[in-house]
This record gives C-alpha cells, sequence and structure tokens, in this order.
C-alpha cells in the first residue's frame, strides 16, 4: 500500500480524486427546500450522512457555484429525499439542468413547505441547525424533526453508475 500524506507539496488531480472517491458508493436523494419566492427548489445529492442521534442531526454539502445555493441559505429548513431505486429518472431530472423539476412530480409540503417527495425509500424533514464552509462546498447540518422510511430498496451511486442496494 502506498504512503499517504497531507503534505501541501503534493498536488491532487480532481479527476483521478473523484475516481477514487466512487469506489466508496453512497446512497443518492433529493435535497428540498423553498425558494424565496415560496416556489419548491430541490437538487440531487450524494454527499449524505449522518452526524448525531441526540440531539438528532444529519449534514448534506452543496457546490458554492450551484444556482440554488441561496435558497438552501435562506430557509429555516430542508428535506433528504432518499431515493428508491425505482427512481433513477428522477434522480437524472434533479441532476441536469432542468429548471422546471416539480412539473408533474407528487409532493406534499412537509416541516417549513419543504418538499417531501412521493415513491422514496425515506426521507427526512429538518431545520437548519448550522451552515460551514468546506472548500468549495457548503456544508448543512440539519437538525431531523420528522422522518419516514419505506420497504423500497434504496438507490445507490458508485463508480459512476447508479444501481440498486439490496438487502437479503
Amino acid at each position: 500500500m502506498n504512503a499517504m500524506t497531507g503534505s501541501k507539496d503534493f498536488a491532487i488531480d480532481p479527476k483521478a480524486l473523484r475516481q477514487t472517491l466512487s469506489c466508496f458508493p453512497t446512497g443518492v436523494a433529493i435535497a428540498t427546500t423553498l425558494s424565496r419566492t415560496g416556489d419548491p427548489v430541490g437538487v440531487t445529492i450524494s454527499s449524505f450522512n449522518s452526524v448525531s442521534m441526540d440531539p438528532p442531526l444529519v449534514l448534506w454539502s452543496l457546490a458554492r457555484k450551484a444556482g440554488s445555493l441561496p435558497e438552501y441559505r435562506a430557509h429555516p429548513g430542508f428535506a433528504i429525499n432518499i431515493l428508491s431505486a425505482e427512481q433513477t429518472e428522477l434522480c437524472k431530472l434533479f441532476a441536469s439542468a432542468e429548471r422546471d423539476r416539480f412539473s408533474g412530480l407528487d409532493w406534499t409540503a412537509g416541516t417549513h413547505g419543504v418538499p417531501c417527495i412521493a415513491g422514496c425509500a425515506a426521507s427526512l424533514e429538518c431545520e437548519t441547525h448550522a451552515v460551514h464552509e468546506g472548500g468549495d462546498h457548503e456544508i448543512f447540518i440539519g437538525r431531523v424533526v420528522a422522518h419516514m422510511s419505506s420497504e423500497k430498496t434504496p438507490l445507490a451511486f458508485g463508480k459512476g453508475q447508479l444501481g440498486a442496494f439490496t438487502v437479503d
């Protein structure tokens, strides 16, 4: 195994780093909130993690160059909609440049009015607890105020591919 170092003398190739990180499969979710004008906003994420059970905290990150970043900063809450294996097209839609992502989408207003998408494997409704700088991303920490899970198979992402996560 190669030795690892944190020295500033070593340049990290972003493309190679992305390939290395793709070896760690993650779940796929859509983070949703409301815009300052009350319109639903959502973006596909794979940067989601639990932080604490007491208090119940989760985190996710969003690129600082994302056009929707000001909306997530301005709203007091967000939802994490953990996608099911049947929602690959929804994953792609919310990762695209399409602006009208909620047209015809089945969703309900959750805590603080944030969109909770139907058909997901799970969802968590959160109040924004903290936002931190994280390099070229901002890290949102949310306090879970409501949640639900289903028996649906979660969608997973690894090695650049979407797939199903199954349990026997």
